[in-house]
């Protein structure tokens, strides 16, 4: 009852005063994306919903337009001369993903659940399968985002979305709670910019491991 009706209803509502109230900065977001780097405002990609149903996410533009298409940021070789001025700022404030309240209202997405994967992530798909992370809706940010984002390695992302998974799928209060917690943690980890590494993934568990071996 709570992933099929209430949480639906959370979502369009929440994703409807979203849009409204923070449609003046949409336009400046956009008027500076088009000084700093002239092309198209938003960016979109194929990425993996839910039951692997593809779909277009939209982004701000964060990148230059000579940036590689479909290539995760950390796959690319000094992701960092791709970013534009403005970019830099979205990425570390999370504000490019703002357009994914359009993504939210129309049911793409949910205000909280796994990241949806690139469509060409493969290591990425496969690993949430072993714990039924692709059979429910992704989210704007969820469990493995408030606990490294870009830091945690593919298979320990997998994990942590298939405890948000185990969590959804019980359902009621319990599954509510835990919703509220994701979201709470996402605004103090924007507000301290936790985890954001340009083509850092598995930073953190590498850290640790050169800990270790100290």
């Amino acid at each position: 009852m709570y992933e099929r009706v209430l949480k639906r209803i959370i979502d369009i509502f929440l994703s409807i005063i979203g849009l409204i109230c923070l449609s003046w900065l949409f336009l400046i977001i956009a008027i500076v994306i088009k000084i700093d780097d002239p092309g198209p405002v938003f960016f979109s990609q194929k990425r993996v919903g839910k039951d692997k149903e593809l779909f277009k996410l939209y982004k701000f533009r964060s990148m230059k337009m000579s940036t590689p298409h479909d290539t995760p940021t950390h796959l690319l070789k000094n992701p960092e001369q791709y970013i534009t001025r403005i970019g830099r700022f979205c990425r570390k404030t999370s504000l490019d993903e703002l357009p994914q309240l359009w993504n939210i209202l129309v049911g793409n997405i949910s205000i909280i659940g796994p990241r949806p994967s690139l469509w060409n992530q493969e290591d990425l798909i496969a690993e949430r399968d072993k714990y039924g992370a692709n059979d429910i809706k992704p989210g704007l940010t969820g469990w493995a985002q408030i606990n490294g984002r870009d830091e945690l390695e593919i298979a320990e992302k997998a994990r942590l979305d298939g405890e948000y998974t185990a969590k959804l799928r019980q359902g009621g209060f319990h599954a509510l709670l835990f919703d509220c917690r994701c979201l709470f943690g996402t605004f103090i980890s924007v507000l301290h910019g936790d985890g954001v590494v340009e083509g850092g993934t598995g930073v953190l568990q590498r850290s640790k491991k050169q800990e270790e071996q100290k």
